[in-house]
């Protein structure tokens, strides 16, 4: 059972991304906080059980980042929807996701020889997105207005955005323009 747990963990992650939604759509600012605070802390789960006892699988390290993506996606998507998220910083957060997929996929389809996988300031970039998400869900929970808060917190949170795909886009094109010689 225990070789399962994290890609169930994963999996619960997932489906969590669109009840998360639903319910800050709906008004349940309570409940969205719970879940989404629920799901966030899954992925550190999940993580920790695959590494403690060695049950990686290709099909969580494919299953856990979408995961983790769709849940983000679907968070900024609706907070700027009822309002409670800059569209500045919805577009800057799913820009960069999409520029980080399109370089991925031609890595992989391209024969480029380019070390892929998460770089510190992505994996930062998730914390302060996910950080970003929960503190917003505080504010529409406990009904509290403070916009300057949440425009800092949203300025910090696209900074964080920006440096991560800074940082993808180099490697990138250091690897592009070093192709088989020493960098």
């Amino acid at each position: 059972m225990i070789r399962h747990l994290p890609n169930i963990v994963s999996a619960l992650r997932l489906l969590a991304a669109p009840v998360v939604a639903w319910l800050i759509l709906a008004g349940h600012d309570t409940a969205s906080l719970l879940v989404f605070a629920l799901a966030g802390g899954s992925d550190a789960v999940d993580g920790f059980i695959a590494r403690r006892w060695g049950v990686t699988s290709g099909v969580g390290a494919w299953l856990d980042p979408v995961a983790d993506k769709l849940l983000m996606l679907f968070c900024f998507a609706v907070l700027f929807a009822v309002h409670a998220a800059p569209v500045w910083l919805v577009f800057l957060v799913i820009a960069r996701d999409m520029a980080i997929a399109a370089g991925w996929l031609l890595i992989r389809y391209i024969p480029l020889k380019i070390e892929t996988g998460p770089l510190p300031a992505g994996k930062l970039s998730t914390v302060v997105q996910v950080l970003y998400i929960l503190a917003i869900l505080l504010l529409l929970a406990f009904d509290i207005d403070a916009p300057r808060l949440a425009g800092a917190l949203a300025w910090i949170c696209g900074l964080a955005a920006i440096a991560s795909a800074a940082a993808y886009a180099g490697v990138f094109l250091r690897g592009v323009f070093t192709q088989g010689r020493p960098a």
